[in-house]
């Protein structure tokens, strides 16, 4: 999910569309850890100078996704997997309050929002469009904080879980995960259209624990896009550190 600026109310600026599009090729792996960005080729590619690329590239690095490195360059960030394990905590933390008060609140109309979203599910399955699973997943936990009244948690959670966004679209080719995941969010519909805010607690956390379980799996098979904990150097850089996680 991106980080959308319309949702401020002012309109995107030239920085807005170059950071939005390549947060989401970074989030889907389509510009893949390690590989070299080229401000002349973002600015070609875009139409524009120089200054809204290096903003974009700036607001990419606080979110530790590209590390820039003066006079030398700037690259797509390995993935970190303990920043991906602290962002699957606070998901699991803010997911579970918003599911148990969506439970309490949730209309006709809501569930069959979220009746939408896992048939929407199915159709990319069958299509076998599985870079296109993960936003659509998101929209359909997007809802359930809409459906909560806070729809800022979502906000939130968005945040924290970039690096574990990039583990979702490595597990995502495992053979039976995504579907299923979606049974998991049928099951979790379901608990919600009941109002059953116990079962809608349980059905969240299977969910999330069996996720990330199956996301942290990846690392034996994809060690080169990790790295571990952040360090700053002297100049304040951002940079990552391979090691295997416990």
């Amino acid at each position: 999910m991106e980080i959308d600026s319309t949702a401020s109310g002012r309109t995107p600026t030239k920085s807005d569309q170059i950071y939005e599009s390549l947060r989401r090729a970074i989030v889907r792996l389509e510009l893949e850890p390690g590989c070299l960005l080229q401000e002349k080729d973002i600015c070609v590619r875009f139409s524009v100078s120089r200054t809204p690329v290096r903003e974009a590239l700036q607001r990419l690095a606080e979110e530790d996704l590209v590390t820039i490195h003066a006079h030398s360059g700037t690259w797509v960030s390995r993935i970190s997997f303990t920043v991906a394990e602290e962002g699957f905590v606070l998901r699991r933390a803010l997911e579970i309050e918003s599911v148990r008060k969506a439970a309490e609140l949730i209309t006709p109309e809501g569930a069959e929002e979220l009746h939408t979203h896992i048939a929407q599910m199915r159709v990319i399955l069958a299509d076998n469009r599985l870079s296109d699973y993960l936003e659509e997943d998101d929209a359909f936990h997007a809802a359930i904080a809409r459906i909560s009244g806070y729809p800022r948690i979502w906000k939130f959670i968005t945040l924290a879980k970039v690096h574990l966004d990039r583990m979702r679209q490595l597990s995502a080719p495992v053979p039976g995960h995504l579907a299923e995941v979606t049974e998991q969010h049928a099951a979790i519909g379901q608990a919600l259209q009941r109002g059953n805010a116990m079962q809608a607690e349980l059905a969240m956390r299977i969910h999330l624990d069996s996720s990330f379980a199956v996301m942290a799996a990846m690392y034996d098979g994809s060690a080169a896009m990790f790295s571990d904990t952040l360090n700053t150097t002297p100049g304040g850089t951002q940079m990552l550190r391979h090691r295997r996680p416990a």
